[in-house]
This record gives C-alpha cells, structure tokens and sequence, in this order.
C-alpha cells in the first residue's frame, strides 16, 4: 500500500508512544504532548500498512508564524525518504494557511546536528535566524532553593527572539501574552527566569555569568517539584564567550561544541 497522511487521531496514540520511546533516547517529549496537540489540531501521521509510522505538526505561534514541530519517523523507516514527505506536506499545508490569512511565516527549531532537517529546510528556501545554546543540568549538582512565583513585562523581554521550550516567539505584545501563559515565571534574588510548565527547560530573562550563577539553585529548586533529576537552560548565542564559566557551574553540552547548537529556521512560504 502508499504511505498516506492523514490527521492524527486519539487511536494512534499507542504507535506515537512507540516513536517517542525510541527518539533521543527514551527522553522525547512526543508522548506527553499527544492529547494536548490531538485537541489543538493541525497534527499528522503518516500510516503505511495499517501501522503510523511518521508524525508531524503545524502549531499557530504569535506574530502569525506557523511552527513546524514533531517531525518524526519510526527508526525501521528512516531513510527512505518519509521525513521529506512529512516536511513537505506540512510546507504545503503552511502555503494554504498563509492563502487563509492565518499566518505569514514558517518557522522551526532542529538541533544542530540533524543534518537532514537542517539541508532540507536549506533546500527549500529557509534561513536561519537565531542561534542559541542548550546546555544541560542535574539537579543533584545544586543545592536547590526555592523562588518566587513572579510576572514578567515587556521590559524584562531583552531579545528579539524569546524561547520557550523548544519554541520561539519574536517579541511583541502578543508574544508577551502567550509566554506567560504558556510557561512559568520565578525570581530570585532580583533575577527573573521563565520555566516550561513542566520543569524541564528554562530562560533566564537576565543575562551574565554571575546572573546565571544565581539562578541555577532556584532553576534546580523548580525541576525537583516537577520530578525531574535533569533540566535544561536554552541561552542566547551571546553567551558563546561564558561558555567555558558556565561549565565551570555544571553545566553541560550534549555533544561537545564551541558553537551554538539550536538553530531557528524561518520561511516566507
């Protein structure tokens, strides 16, 4: 039978399970994000012989961008060209979404080393337009004290491209509303930070060495109560020059690299 795309469908969660259990390591976010993505829409698979073998999914991001994201293949397809019909099928479903007004842009995030994500999008005409690093943490490394629930302003915002998580949003008023609804904010000892809501990846909203030095207890504090033995910091390519200091603090490069290792795609469909 043909590979075909369809919508995804509460049914397919057990094969999405699957795929998410053999990405990165067992550590995929797939999973936990089924239901809330089933609900939200613009979610797909891609069934062959009665078995999904293939995610993706298209999500409206303040600013009117289209976030390209779950892009994924079981690893006894990969390499026969299934990730390329994922990534053009939703291309084309952003084409239409522009046409409706909906949104103006395409974007994503990859990791800097998937290498067929990344030539793909240079194939098809996107550009990269923000670097940052991941860097990773262990919670047993820190002696976690507890923050302050806070709100963030417009203010607090430094960069143009704010993450969140593994998404991005372009600094707006928009912006502003969606991030403080989609994530949580904390302070300690004046510093501001804004957490995924479930206590996996952080930004900090101050920038620094000395900065991060003082939040790292509170980050660590944040990650405990969700459960968590490792969280993530997502900084800005700026911090490239504190890279070794922020080794120094126990933080940590899943691959070794002086360069920043998330890079933000964009496209004008």
């Amino acid at each position: 039978m043909e590979p075909v795309i369809r919508e995804a469908k509460p049914e397919d969660k057990p094969f999405i399970e699957e795929i998410s259990r053999l990405t990165w390591g067992g550590e995929d976010y797939l999973a936990r994000v089924f239901d809330e993505w089933i609900e939200d829409g613009d979610f797909y698979v891609l069934e062959l012989d009665g078995r999904v073998i293939g995610t993706a999914k298209l999500t409206l991001l303040p600013n009117k961008v289209g976030w390209m994201e779950g892009l994924r293949v079981h690893p006894d397809y990969r390499g026969r060209g299934f990730g390329r019909m994922l990534h053009n099928f939703i291309v084309q479903r952003g084409r239409e979404l522009v046409e409706e007004g909906k949104i103006e842009a395409l974007e994503f995030a990859t990791y800097f080393l998937n290498r067929e994500s990344i030539a793909m999008a240079k194939k098809d005409g996107f550009s990269v337009i923000a670097k940052f690093f991941n860097l990773g943490a262990k919670v047993a490394d820190f002696q976690p004290e507890e923050p302050s629930p806070t709100e963030f302003e417009m203010e607090d915002l430094g960069l143009g491209i704010i993450p969140l998580g593994w998404k991005f949003v372009h600094r707006s008023g928009e912006a502003l509303k969606w991030l403080r609804e989609k994530g949580e904010a904390y302070e300690t000892g004046g510093f501001k930070f804004i957490a995924t809501k479930d206590g996996i990846t952080f930004t900090p909203l101050s920038a620094g060495l000395g900065c991060i030095r003082a939040m790292l207890p509170a980050m660590a504090w944040v990650a405990r109560e969700k459960r968590r033995e490792e969280f993530d910091l997502m900084l800005t390519s700026g911090m490239k020059p504190v890279l070794p200091g922020l080794k120094r603090l126990g933080l940590f490069l899943w691959d070794e690299t002086e360069e920043p290792n998330v890079l933000v795609f964009r496209k004008r469909p």
